[in-house]
């Protein structure tokens, strides 16, 4: 697998952005600075979880969109939707009313992304052998987490494929056999702005997958008007006939807190929201046995039904998902199932993915003995600075400070405590760390 730039989502919009700091302060990979009074992401460490957007007070950070334009390039325009996504509306819509509008908007098919949870159980996808705990590559920031701070996990880390991805290789298959080769378009309503990253960075596995992606917010408004529009015309829709494969009952829940673990034997632990999944990882990292067989971690609170592109609160929509997934049959109906056979040969061969490979951002530097040097560097700077993590200085925590100046990417000038403590040992501080005063920061009896 080719290490290829990552394609990120999010970016900072500098005509809004006050430098408020807080979302620098919730970042949970410490990717964002405060310079010149604006919010800077270090592209390497973001995972694009979208924290730093659901925190912003100013709607300084905006996230990548998508226009329903893309489809007219393609003959077939087929939407994968998760289950959540039904969800966002309000109980007075059915969930045939919303296909109807999806198929208004210019799409030719629709797949149910769990669909893909009933097609991995149908074929029998098993990781028996992999490290325990396995946890689940579901949640792609989760996923990029682990690359970054946690490349020892990476051995645990599921290398089946998700759900969506088992979805739209099982579409195209069925499009093919059907209509031949022809522009075959496969897009992804996406919940969560990390799954865009995924699908927009060149050469990644969805990116070969799926042509396009559509926010959930644009998708909704899009939805919503046409179904309030037109309010006669979507009523009268039980005569009409959808081919839209449904899935199990287990799997319609698989998105939310818990869904992954009622499908796994063995001790499951389920673990929503970005910090509480970091909290447990450090744990994880340092302890050899915690006596579980499956993780299941997602970056949102209550999990996808908290995506950062949601528009219904996280709550609703997963009582909204729980109650409609009654209505869900236990058992993968035989119609389905035998559409699916149909294409075992095809699908057998590409039930697994190749396992990510690790991302050497925290590095000090490249060069072992550098980084070595760098890493005192750090230490001894570091035990000079207050360590009261203020923010103040553009840098979320001391420690973050520390490793700035040890890589000559800040200042221990930017300090604002020992600016006011006494400016001119901050000068002396300064020199010690290879700094050269600008008159500026001199004070005037050291001036030449």
């Amino acid at each position: 697998m080719i290490d290829r730039p990552f394609h990120h989502s999010l970016h900072v919009r500098e005509d809004l952005c006050k430098g408020c700091t807080h979302c620098m302060k919730r970042c949970p990979t410490g990717a964002i600075r405060i310079a010149g009074g604006k919010a800077q992401i270090i592209s390497e460490r973001c995972i694009d979880c979208g924290q730093c957007m659901a925190v912003c007070p100013n709607n300084a950070m905006a996230i990548e969109e998508s226009l329903f334009g893309q489809l007219l390039e393609y003959t077939h325009r087929v939407a994968v939707i998760p289950a959540v996504f039904f969800a966002q509306f309000p109980d007075i819509y059915t969930v045939q009313q919303i296909c109807r509008a999806f198929y208004d908007c210019g799409f030719t098919q629709l797949y149910l992304a769990e669909t893909g949870i009933d097609i991995l159980h149908l074929l029998k996808a098993t990781e028996a052998d992999q490290e325990k705990p396995l946890i689940s590559n579901y949640c792609p920031s989760v996923q990029r987490l682990i690359q970054i701070r946690y490349p020892l996990l990476l051995d645990n880390l599921s290398r089946k494929r998700t759900p969506a991805q088992i979805v739209a290789l099982f579409a195209r298959s069925e499009l093919e056999q059907t209509y031949g080769i022809e522009q075959i378009g496969i897009f992804y309503i996406t919940p969560c702005a990390a799954k865009i990253a995924q699908i927009k960075t060149q050469g990644s596995e969805d990116n070969s997958l799926f042509q396009g992606v559509i926010n959930f917010d644009t998708a909704y408004n899009m939805i919503r008007s046409l179904l309030s529009k037109n309010r006669k015309l979507y009523a009268l829709d039980g005569d009409t006939t959808f081919s839209f494969p449904l899935c199990t009952r287990k799997a319609a829940r698989w998105c939310l807190p818990k869904g992954q673990c009622n499908t796994v034997e063995g001790r499951t632990l389920a673990i929503d929201e970005m910090h509480n999944v970091i909290e447990f990882l450090e744990l994880l990292e340092q302890e050899e046995d915690v006596e579980l067989d499956f993780l299941e971690l997602e970056a949102c609170a209550q999990g996808c039904a908290g995506g950062i592109l949601a528009v219904r609160n996280r709550f609703l929509a997963s009582e909204r998902l729980r109650h409609w997934s009654e209505s869900l049959p236990k058992e993968l109906p035989k119609e389905l199932e035998e559409r699916i056979l149909k294409h075992k040969q095809y699908l057998l061969p590409q039930l697994y993915q190749e396992q990510p490979k690790p991302k050497t951002t925290m590095k000090l530097d490249e060069d072992m003995a550098k980084a070595l040097h760098k890493m005192e560097k750090a230490r001894q700077i570091l035990a000079v600075l207050p360590r009261i993590d203020c923010g103040l200085c553009g840098a979320p925590t001391c420690k973050a400070l520390a490793e700035d100046i040890a890589k000559s990417k800040a200042s221990i000038r930017q300090c604002v405590v020992l600016k006011l403590k006494d400016p001119k040992e901050l000068n002396s501080l300064a020199r010690i760390w290879g700094e050269r005063p600008t008159v500026a920061n001199v004070p005037k009896g050291d001036q030449a």
